[in-house]
């Protein structure tokens, strides 16, 4: 009994014990674990800490910077506010200073009124004495010649009036029957005089070129593989490259003469040198370009200088070199145009007239032939508009605009010019024209105008540049002819080709006879 009354006890001994252990064991966990999680918890208060200085500092900056941004915006502004008080100041003081200019002025132009005031009432008061010292001259001499200044007046123009229509009447007689005499005969001496005087060789230009060859093996490099050289020619040049069974020769064909002198060039030093592909072939073509625009400057200026003509617009220059190149019915427009100034000159001089202003018209007249674009303007109206915009004097412009009649003339110059370029054109060889062809063009217009009904007679006129049309008056109104005139020209605008303008004429006219038996 005692032995388990010992076991027992100390059974709950150690009992106690566990417990004791475990209540010391959960004491010391828990000190334990007080302590880390004050240690932690200091921990994170110093992180915080130093976070919050670190946010503080970043928010102080951000603050400086924005302060400072802000300062310089506000001092920006006030700069300006600053330049434009001053500019306001600036012009406040300039409108005070022209105020007290004009108040200035004002005054002194007050003061030379009131003198000018003070001098037309003594002025007037002047003429009103010499007007009755006048009409009391009147009146005395009135008295003594027993008439008065009308009738006095009136007698002495009538009898003035007289003699001066006998003598004038007298005057024109004369000089009527002298110039009847003398202005036919005079006319012939200057044309002739003019004509002798300037002497030209003919030349002709033709629609095409002939380049000779060596030999028949140049055609093969010249037209290359599968025609990639001949194809490259045409295309940079404008020109057709005409090669067929013509023996050591190769046809160059095309309108523009500049073109196809460009073309030859090129051909020829392609051939000279041996290189003939589409690279080599696109930089000679480009070279001979160059080359032949700056031998039409030196044309124009080398004629400029034989003529004696200075200070010529640059662009009139160029146009000037270019006649080299162009032609008109086979005749060189160049050397027509200087044949043209040459007898202008001539004819000039023995008129009275300026020959500088002459000759200088003379070159220009055909100018509208050879623009870089094609308007469709005659070509004298448009040789005057380039005129005018190169500032040549009113007189030259209007000699080249009306040498065609095209518009009305206004000085003795452009009958010179329009004389002269007929005698230049109208010498025998001077040009060739296929006559057939220019005699159905004429035939065919005046067919267009006979067939409207009312026409009695139709006329062409003018080389073609005109169409006269005369209608019955018992079968055509006024109002009816100017239809016709509208009418005719639109039909032969729209069936014929041709250069320039047709003026078309209607005339309708009545006309009463009768006979004193």
């Amino acid at each position: 009994m005692e032995t388990i009354g010992i076991v027992v006890i100390c059974i709950i001994v150690a009992v106690i014990f566990g417990c004791v252990g475990i209540l010391l064991a959960r004491t010391s966990l828990r000190n334990a674990l007080t302590k880390k999680s004050s240690q932690i918890l200091t921990e994170a208060e110093e992180k915080a800490e130093i976070l919050k200085k670190e946010k503080i500092l970043q928010a102080k900056e951000k603050f400086l910077q924005l302060k400072t941004e802000h300062e310089k915006q506000v001092q920006e502004r006030n700069n300006k506010v600053m330049q434009n008080e001053n500019k306001i100041k600036q012009r406040e003081q300039e409108l005070k200073n022209r105020i007290e200019e004009f108040q200035k002025k004002y005054n002194e132009f007050s003061s030379a009124r009131e003198n000018l005031n003070k001098q037309l009432e003594i002025l007037s008061s002047r003429q009103a004495e010499v007007e009755k010292t006048f009409q009391k001259s009147v009146e005395q001499l009135e008295h003594i010649a027993g008439l008065s200044a009308q009738e006095a007046k009136t007698q002495l123009i009538e009898a003035m009036t007289g003699e001066a229509r006998q003598d004038a009447a007298g005057r024109i007689m004369e000089i009527v029957e002298e110039a009847k005499l003398t202005a036919n005969q005079q006319a012939k001496k200057i044309v002739i005089e003019s004509i002798q005087r300037t002497a030209t060789e003919n030349a002709i230009e033709n629609t095409v070129s002939v380049f000779n060859l060596e030999n028949e093996e140049v055609k093969g490099r010249i037209i290359g593989r599968e025609g990639r050289n001949i194809r490259a020619l045409e295309a940079l040049t404008g020109v057709e490259v005409i090669i067929d069974d013509t023996p050591d020769a190769i046809i160059l064909s095309c309108f523009d003469p500049v073109r196809r002198e460009v073309a030859r060039l090129a051909l020829h030093k392609l051939v000279t040198d041996g290189r003939i592909h589409p690279a080599r072939i696109e930089e000679v073509v480009s070279k001979t370009k160059k080359q032949i625009e700056q031998e039409i400057i030196e044309t124009g200026k080398r004629t400029c200088i034989d003529l004696g003509i200075i200070n010529l617009h640059h662009e009139l220059v160029r146009m000037i070199g270019k006649m080299k190149y162009r032609s008109s019915y086979g005749q060189n427009l160049l050397q027509h145009s200087r044949e043209v100034a040459n007898l202008c000159a001539t004819m000039a001089s023995e008129l009275g007239l300026n020959p500088k202003i002459a000759k200088r018209a003379g070159l220009l007249h055909d100018i509208g032939k050879v623009p870089d674009n094609e308007p469709e303007l005659p070509h004298a109206l448009l040789g005057m508009k380039l005129a005018e915009r190169c500032k040549e004097k009113p007189e030259i412009c209007n000699a080249i605009g009306a040498h065609h009649d095209e518009i009305e003339m206004e000085s003795l110059y452009a009958p010179i010019v329009q004389v002269c370029d007929a005698i230049s054109g109208a010498r025998p060889g001077a040009r060739r024209e296929v006559v057939e062809a220019y005699i159905n063009r004429l035939n065919k217009l005046e067919d267009i105008a006979m067939s409207y009904p009312g026409v009695i007679k139709t006329y062409a006129i003018q080389a073609g540049r005109e169409l006269r049309v005369i209608v019955a008056a018992e079968k055509i109104t006024d109002q009816q002819a100017s239809q016709i005139s509208v009418d005719l020209s639109k039909q032969i605008q729209s069936e014929m080709v041709f250069p320039g303008m047709i003026k078309v004429t209607v005339i309708r006219e009545t006309r009463s006879v009768n006979y004193a038996k």
